[in-house]
């Protein structure tokens, strides 16, 4: 019998050679997930996602991949979404509780850390699985603009931009060669659907893309689908000529 047989089964163990099985796998769900990006500009953070509808019989509005957490807080999922509904619900819930216990809004990083302890008490326990979903979390509180990546494990890291999903690859290169710091907002969405375009091989649908922004001094919110499409058209006729 296999090493990767062995040790991915009812429980989640380490292997011999010291690896998590059933994390690897779950990673490997978020890989297979629609391509999501995040990229931090001046004042605030933008999310945008690509949801990858397959069938003109879907109504694209019943797939939600960018979430509203409280007030100052939203992120996008890539991979198992209805994993992220129950991480996201309890974000809420944890965001809430510390208004309520303390009046004042959740920092940003310690609503990830509350998130990632949960999710990491789901690679050691017996009769459960790694959540097969990763995050990117945006917010701006009083320490500033923030853009957190959370790992099915339960490893978070902070980034300027980041990509989860099927082709985090090819919009990493975008941004490792474009970004900068100090972009406007329309800067860094036209930026994010540069990147999409060349990770979907120049194919956008603005039906079936969600764009979430939040800023300092206001509240995270999501584009309306005339705003995605004034956006998504900017960028191909940039791209084409």
């Amino acid at each position: 019998m296999q090493p990767a047989q062995m040790y991915d089964r009812a429980i989640t163990v380490f292997s011999p050679d010291g690896r998590l099985f059933q994390v690897e796998y779950a990673r490997e769900a978020v890989k297979r997930g629609t391509t999501t990006v995040g990229l931090k500009f001046q004042d605030g953070v933008v999310l945008i996602v690509d949801k990858r509808i397959t069938s003109h019989l879907i109504e694209p509005l019943s797939i939600e991949k960018i979430f509203k957490l409280d007030d100052h807080i939203g992120c996008a999922t890539s991979g198992l979404v209805a994993d992220a509904r129950v991480l996201v619900d309890r974000a809420r819930v944890d965001s809430q509780v510390n208004r309520i216990t303390y009046d004042e809004p959740m920092e940003v990083e310690s609503l990830v850390k509350k998130i990632c302890d949960f999710k990491q008490t789901y690679t050691q326990y017996g009769g459960v699985r790694p959540f097969g979903t990763a995050l990117l979390v945006a917010g701006v509180d009083s320490t500033g603009t923030h853009l957190f990546e959370t790992d099915p494990s339960g490893a978070l890291m902070a980034y300027k931009a980041s990509s989860i999903g099927a082709g985090r690859n090819a919009v990493m290169e975008v941004f490792e060669e474009q970004y900068r710091e100090g972009l406007q907002k329309d800067e860094a969405i036209n930026l994010g659907l540069k990147a999409l375009l060349k990770a979907t091989e120049g194919k956008l649908n603005a039906d079936a893309l969600e764009i979430g922004v939040v800023q300092k001094g206001q509240a995270f919110r999501k584009l309306d689908i005339g705003e995605v499409k004034a956006y998504v058209e900017r960028a191909v006729r940039a791209a084409q000529g």
